[in-house]
């Protein structure tokens, strides 16, 4: 069999990324603030770039009268140059960590403790390895037996040690499950012989279940008497290393901003601290000039390309965000209007319709972008729900909405007689919400409600 060399011509269409599409798809996904990082870079990057408030255009003649061999060799010592007063002047500055005080962490607080106490080397190191095996809540992570292998002491001494941290500020940290932080404080607080102390020692299940009757009972006490010693211990602190968190707070800056005027609602992309950007018409002059060398002319086209692909990818982000929430909003104007019970089923499918584009394009466009309105501030994802049928035939119901019916109800509720699940789905039901009981016992999952058991209230 021979082998043939042959050429041949084919005719094809591909989906080719350029880099200027691919910088505006991921701009889509951006938020406001990273949006704003991603310009603050390009500034620094770029010398085509500048803001129109802080860079005033010059005049047309200065731009004529500059020497390209001039500006040749400025390209040479560096473009960035302009930017080094600004920086020396910044690195002046005092940083942000050295102007703001941290409180202690969990083990920083406990750690101080231990060098206060009148321990031996041994016992100090044990307590300092007991620390440092600590979670965020406090309690104690491993087998001690071969914690106290580790930490270098016998068996006796880690216990010994371990009862002495137990007794450190917070109350409570060092314990290895729920019962034990729950017991050290009640002691501490109650006495060993205590009734909250026999409530945690002999009925935690009751306890957990909220069957305050069945405690009484197994106790041997008045339901009154039994009723005071369970306030007590739910007074407790089940986390007592949660007061030295280090979780932060994630605050959000809304992306829309929806206004009622005049009875309409309107739309306002927010554009705090986002500059206008323009082409420096200086550099735009220079690349004119014919003794321009070749290199740096290169360069300025090059940068002139990365600038007004950079404009033009933010002025198309603004627009098309403006354009997918004027949409979802056309669909969800009674949320505007009335609340979240009133929130239409909606996918991604009927805004990209709508708006005439992909849904990849719109689901970008939603992610982590969040919108303020009448109604508080929302994930624009929020928005998007898949539908319930009503029982009577009547509109689907979003699914955001029956949850937050689901949520009504139990706060209506009588604390010392919670609803079951079931007895939600009958609810639901007369309000022409047919779901199942599973349905139900996800979505009160969902938002972190508790079953009926757990909700029972002391009289």
């Amino acid at each position: 069999m021979a082998l043939e060399l042959k050429q041949q011509l084919r005719q094809g269409q591909h989906l080719v990324m350029t880099p200027q599409l691919q910088q505006a798809v991921k701009m889509l996904q951006m938020n406001t603030i990273e949006l704003v990082e991603l310009i603050d870079q390009e500034l620094q990057e770029n010398p085509l770039l500048e803001i129109e408030e802080q860079a005033p255009e010059p005049e047309a003649k200065e731009r004529d009268e500059i020497d390209a061999e001039a500006f040749a060799n400025y390209l040479d010592s560096g473009v960035e140059r302009t930017l080094t007063n600004f920086n020396n002047y910044r690195n002046e500055m005092p940083s942000y960590e050295s102007t703001v005080a941290r409180d202690d962490s969990l083990h920083e607080h406990l750690e101080w403790q231990v060098r206060m106490l009148e321990l031996t080397d041994e016992e100090r190191a044990v307590a300092l390895f007991i620390i440092g095996s600590l979670d965020d809540s406090g309690y104690l992570q491993g087998d001690s037996g071969e914690a106290a292998a580790e930490a270098g002491g016998s068996p006796e001494v880690y216990e010994r040690v371990l009862k002495r941290v137990q007794g450190l500020d917070p109350i409570g940290v060092g314990a290895r499950d729920l019962k034990e932080c729950l017991l050290i404080q009640a002691g501490h607080r109650y006495g060993e012989h205590a009734l909250p102390v026999r409530i945690i020692k002999e009925c935690m299940h009751e306890l957990e279940t909220r069957n305050y009757v069945r405690i009484a009972k197994r106790l041997g006490v008045e339901e009154e008497v039994a009723n005071e010693a369970i306030r007590k211990v739910l007074a407790l602190e089940p986390k007592p290393g949660r007061r030295f968190s280090t979780e932060e707070t994630a605050y959000i800056t809304p992306d829309i901003y929806i206004h009622k005027v005049d009875g309409d609602y309107v739309i306002t992309l927010n554009d705090s601290g986002m500059p206008r950007l323009r082409i420096n018409q200086l550099y735009r002059s220079a690349a004119r000039q014919k003794n321009l060398p070749a290199d740096a002319k290169e360069f300025i086209q090059n940068k002139l390309s990365a600038a007004t692909g950079l404009i033009k990818s933010i002025d198309q982000r603004q627009r098309t965000i403006y354009r997918v929430t004027e949409s979802i909003f056309r669909f969800q104007r009674e949320f505007l209007e009335k609340g979240v019970e009133y929130l239409r089923p909606l996918v991604l499918r009927d805004v990209a319709e709508d708006v005439g584009l992909h849904e990849g394009t719109v689901g970008r466009v939603t992610t982590n972008k969040y919108v303020h309105t009448p109604r508080g501030i929302f994930e624009l994802k929020y928005f998007f729900n898949p539908g319930i049928q009503r029982q009577d035939g009547g509109a689907d119901m979003a699914s955001e909405a029956v949850k937050a019916e689901i949520r009504r109800l139990v706060q209506s509720e009588d604390p010392q007689k919670p609803l079951s699940d079931q007895t939600l789905v009958e609810l639901l039901k007369k309000a022409n919400i047919n779901i199942a009981r599973r349905t139900v016992t996800k979505y009160r999952e969902v938002m972190g409600i508790l079953p009926s058991n757990k909700r029972k209230q002391l009289v």
